[in-house]
């Protein structure tokens, strides 16, 4: 698998073809379902956004954004969105795309990475964060559509949690608290 920049021109079509099926999903990102192509691509793509693509035997099955949290005092931590295609699920793009992620984050100087609305209920993100440790975990509940019952509550939701990207061990450490 090979984890490289993507650039809108050559990548707007594989990207959205993500991006579309999770955004109608509406399960893990809380942006309109209806959102358009257009403004789904321009929300991935925005300005302040370090853009990847991930790309198995030239197909491309994974983005993620690389960003600063917050401005000023918060610009020393991290944060990115993730997305895998439906078909490439359960095969370490996920996984591959935080190692990433994180090694890019601290060649930029980040010193923490915070994930915001992390669905632990999801199989993809719940293996990709396995294998790391994860402080500052706080449980939430936010409201996702359900085929079978509107909206319900994802209780299993974990609102914030931060790694440290500047810690000396590698990247997938044991979920052991260091001693």
């Amino acid at each position: 698998m090979q984890i490289r920049p993507a650039a809108l021109s050559a990548d707007a079509d594989s990207v959205w073809a993500i991006l579309e099926h999770t955004i109608r999903a509406g399960e893990t990102y809380p942006l309109p379902r209806e959102m358009s192509r257009e403004d789904a691509l321009d929300y991935w793509f925005a300005s302040r956004h370090e853009v990847f693509v991930a790309e198995e035997d030239a197909e491309v099955v994974g983005t993620y954004f690389l960003q600063a949290n917050q401005q000023g005092g918060g610009s020393h931590v991290a944060n990115c969105g993730y997305v895998t295609a439906p078909r490439a699920t359960g095969r370490g793009v996920a996984r591959a795309m935080c190692a990433h992620s994180l090694d890019r984050a601290r060649q930029r100087g980040f010193t923490a990475m915070q994930f915001n609305f992390c669905g632990e209920h999801q199989r993809a993100r719940r293996g990709a964060l396995a294998k790391f440790r994860l402080p500052n975990r706080r449980p939430t509940s936010r409201r996702v559509p359900s085929s079978n019952r509107g909206l319900r509550r994802c209780s299993g939701d974990v609102s914030i949690f931060a790694l440290s990207v500047t810690a000396t061990p590698p990247p997938f450490a044991s979920n052991s608290t260091p001693r």
